[in-house]
């Protein structure tokens, strides 16, 4: 089933939370969504464990910024990340590294 809006794929990432990928790691992971469904969310991985809060967090490991139609495509495998990122429709800034885990963490 389709994900159709941005609070949907938030509100989804804690129930399909790969914790085995987590492993070790110790990640803050800054999402900014414009456009219609905007918002700021950030997402904790620590202690094989995640945590979505809305609102923006005091220093992320990396910020992503993306159009909401964009992320949904993403989020829905109709747009590839790294696609997104190099045709500039997914802009990062800080460990970009860590960004490539979102895949294996969260399998929307």
């Amino acid at each position: 089933m389709a994900l159709t809006t941005v609070n949907e794929v938030f509100e989804k990432m804690p129930q399909v939370f790969n914790s085995a990928a987590a492993s070790g790691l110790d990640i803050v992971f800054q999402f900014h969504i414009t456009g219609d469904q905007s918002g700021d969310w950030n997402v904790t991985i620590k202690d094989q464990a995640c945590q979505v809060v809305s609102g923006v967090h005091a220093s992320p490991t990396v910020t992503l910024t993306m159009e909401f139609s964009d992320w949904l495509d993403m989020c829905n495998g109709k747009l590839n990340g790294v696609t997104a990122f190099m045709t500039g429709k997914l802009r990062a800034s800080g460990d970009i590294m860590a960004a490539q885990r979102i895949p294996s963490l969260f399998p929307l």
